[in-house]
């Protein structure tokens, strides 16, 4: 028997089902890595990829831009209605309209949290329509 891998982020194996269940643990961490995965020390302040990503000009930008789309394409996967994908891509889009301008846009990574946004709106949606997927925060 061929033993398959799953994918891992930050150790935690990822599933690849199409399922509601599996979707939003795909996208909570994909939040968790773009926006909580480090902590400054001694403040307890956390950020993540997307404040270190968006550091490097241009090319970081894009990257962040491209894993916070992703979010929004998972959440067309779970049927979100038009207004709600419109709502997520408006905040990847002023997020990435933020991150263009220098030095300002990295401050604002620090600050405008997209994708944690992002996550609270699929979140809503899946707590009404998908309740079984629900999980108690940690």
């Amino acid at each position: 028997m061929v033993e398959t891998s799953r994918p891992q982020v930050m150790g935690f194996e990822l599933p690849t089902g199409t399922d509601p269940v599996s979707i939003r643990k795909r996208i909570e961490a994909m939040e968790m890595l773009l926006e909580r995965s480090f902590t400054v020390p001694g403040t307890g302040y956390r950020f993540g990829l997307d404040s270190l990503v968006g550091l490097v000009p241009v090319l970081g930008d894009i990257v962040t831009t491209v894993m916070g789309a992703y979010l929004v394409w998972e959440a067309n996967n779970l049927g979100l209605p038009k207004w709600k994908l419109w709502r997520m891509a408006g905040n990847v889009g002023f997020d990435a309209l933020l991150g263009a301008v220098p030095v300002v846009g990295d401050a604002a990574d620090f600050l405008f949290r997209s994708n944690t946004r992002n996550l609270r709106i699929v979140k809503k949606h899946l707590d009404k329509h998908h309740p079984h997927t629900r999980v108690i925060e940690q």
